[in-house]
């Protein structure tokens, strides 16, 4: 196993607007261990989804690294970019984007059938990680049967689902009420303990940040050590 999960290396990004040069990231540095819990703080418009989306390989820096469990990004084809982030990255989002024609566990076992492999080896492999999310007994519900707190449980167990080096969640308890999302915080940290799998979670809840292992603030496109 490599030592760092998920790493930029001096990663910006600048986007061509009217003849004019914004620069959204400056420059940023980051790198996550394995098991870790890493919280991104910062106003709207600071930068942060433009990071998350570079770091998930949905968007690539102006210039830059990106590194998922040691492999590179760097030059690879679209479709090599693919397969990286569906072996490496899980995603979880505010909204839970579950498929509504197909059961919790098919929802679960996409990401691996999407990687060919074997239907019933997927949804094998989804049990155990419903079973983690306490869902067992959920697997055959279908969303519009779920509560908003389940629906986000199934979410979280299809990014754990490829035993990803990292799950990058953006807003992941936006959605949901006081109660629930304290649910949700507990289950953020149980799992990334049972499952050694490192999270990086941006949000504005100061709670789920300081259950982090480590809380970064986007400052102007800097991404810095959160006081």
């Amino acid at each position: 196993m490599t030592d760092v999960a998920l790493c930029a290396e001096n990663v910006c990004k600048h986007y061509d607007e009217g003849g004019a040069r914004i620069d959204v990231l400056n420059h940023v540095n980051l790198s996550i261990a394995p098991g870790e819990m890493v919280a991104v703080v910062g106003a709207s418009g600071s930068g942060k989804s433009t990071l998350l989306h570079i770091l998930g390989l949905l968007d690539k820096p102006s210039s830059g690294m990106i590194e998922v469990a040691g492999q590179s990004s760097h030059g690879l084809s679209e479709s090599q970019r693919s397969r990286l982030r569906n072996r490496g990255l899980g995603f979880v989002y505010q909204f839970h984007h579950l498929l509504a024609e197909f059961t919790a566990l098919d929802n679960v076992a996409m990401p691996r059938i999407v990687g060919r492999q074997d239907r019933e080896a997927a949804r094998a492999e989804a049990q155990i990680f419903l079973e983690m999310v306490g869902l067992s007994e959920r697997v055959l519900h279908y969303p519009g049967q779920l509560s908003g707190g389940e629906r986000q449980r199934v979410a979280l167990a299809r990014a754990l689902v490829n035993r990803p080096a990292c799950v990058l969640a953006d807003e992941p308890t936006g959605n949901l009420d006081r109660h629930t999302a304290h649910r949700m915080f507990d289950l953020l940290k149980q799992v990334n303990a049972d499952a050694k799998t490192a999270f990086l979670i941006v949000t504005h809840d100061p709670e789920l940040a300081a259950l982090a292992d480590r809380r970064l603030l986007m400052d102007a496109g800097r991404l810095v050590d959160a006081a």
